[in-house]
């Protein structure tokens, strides 16, 4: 059996080495590696893959982020909504810019933002609302659009972990992950399911207004060669990075389908074992799992994190820390109280190795060494 690991990047590598190494080779001869040709033809093929009007690339997601809120002109002191079980850069970002981070709780099934405690933290500060699509699934987005529509609020989506997830709206129509707000945001971090042999990230938008704007802004601020028409950044998507990604976006869909059928297989394994809550997958979205993460009822989640590993069995805890306890955001003030489904769910998560290439010998290992340790516990 091959060795286990949380992402397995080398095998899924040699699977289309050829089509990688001529990529590389091709940029390297060309010499181009900044805003070369592949960087434009890549954007236009994410955005035809995601059906949205526009993708502008850019250094990296938490560049994405930062980016997006910049192009709305939101001042000092303005509030943007956000959920409590994320990666820092969600909020980080919202902080960086002088914004005020108003976090709230999360549901306890999916882990994406709660629409009820959404709805409670909209005052009359309130700007823009930040939903994060958690572990390759999408935030309820119709309530989410519902509301902003009617506070007059923008919507930036953080789809680092759900590219190629479709969500479905009550009338039948069908949207990809990162294309129903305003902006979008994606990262290419080589662990995630569109990820480069680097840093990467891009902007999503349908508006021909916003998507020069944001292409500007990731240029120092400018559209001809040293005139700045707004103060910008420097954060540019790297032309070997970009004919990297347009390989692999060719496979992404072929990606997505081995993660789902790796979680089908953890699903039918765990779904009736007493002390495991498996993932739960959304009426209204496909899953397209970044992470396989479950949820123990009554079971020690650092013993059984150890007899993994003492198994060879890599397990990972996202996230461990809300961020509402983080150190960097203690000026929020917040309380434990106020955040009991992140409580509970940062006390008992623990995802299981979930990538691309992961075959049915060594998902019935990792199933049985956990079923294994739940019946000595």
């Amino acid at each position: 059996m091959k060795k286990i690991q949380m992402v397995d990047l080398q095998s899924q590598y040699q699977k289309i080495k050829p089509e990688i190494d001529s990529a590389i080779q091709r940029i390297i001869d060309s010499a181009v590696f900044v805003k070369g040709p592949e960087v434009k033809d890549f954007e236009k093929e994410l955005a035809q893959y995601l059906g949205a009007g526009h993708a502008i690339a850019c250094a990296n997601g938490t560049d994405a982020l930062q980016v997006a809120l910049m192009a709305l002109d939101l001042k000092p002191g303005d509030e943007v909504i956000t959920p409590d079980f994320t990666f820092i850069a969600t909020v980080e970002v919202i902080a960086l810019m002088g914004l005020k981070p108003v976090i709230v709780d999360v549901n306890p099934g999916d882990f994406n933002i709660c629409i009820e405690s959404l709805k409670k933290a909209i005052t009359q500060r309130t700007r823009a609302i930040l939903p994060v699509h958690l572990f390759g699934q999408c935030a309820d987005m119709e309530p989410i659009l519902t509301l902003a529509r009617n506070h007059n609020l923008h919507v930036i989506e953080d789809n680092a972990q759900a590219i190629g997830s479709d969500y479905r709206f009550s009338n039948g129509k069908v949207k990809r992950a990162g294309t129903m707000g305003e902006i979008g945001c994606t990262s290419f971090f080589p662990s995630k399911n569109l990820g480069c042999y680097g840093d990467g990230g891009a902007l999503i938008t349908g508006s021909d207004e916003m998507a020069e704007r944001l292409s500007t802004l990731i240029n120092h601020g400018m559209k001809v060669r040293y005139y700045h028409e707004m103060v910008g950044v420097n954060s540019r998507l790297d032309t070997l990075q970009a004919a990297i990604l347009r390989v692999k976006l060719r496979y992404l869909d072929t990606f997505i389908r081995a993660r789902q059928k790796a979680a089908d297989y953890y699903d039918n394994a765990f779904k009736n074992t007493d002390g495991i809550v498996i993932p739960e997958r959304s009426g209204n979205s496909t899953h397209v799992f970044h992470q396989y993460t479950i949820r123990l009822n009554g079971i020690s989640r650092d013993r059984l994190k150890e007899y993994l590993e003492s198994k060879n069995i890599p397990a990972m805890i996202y996230y461990p820390v809300p961020l509402h306890r983080q150190q960097a955001f203690k000026y929020l003030g917040l309380e434990d109280k106020d955040f009991p489904v992140t409580e509970e769910v940062c006390r008992t998560v623990l995802s299981l190795p979930m990538h691309t290439e992961l075959d049915d010998e060594q998902l019935e290992y990792i199933v049985t060494a956990v079923k294994d340790f739940i019946n000595k516990s």
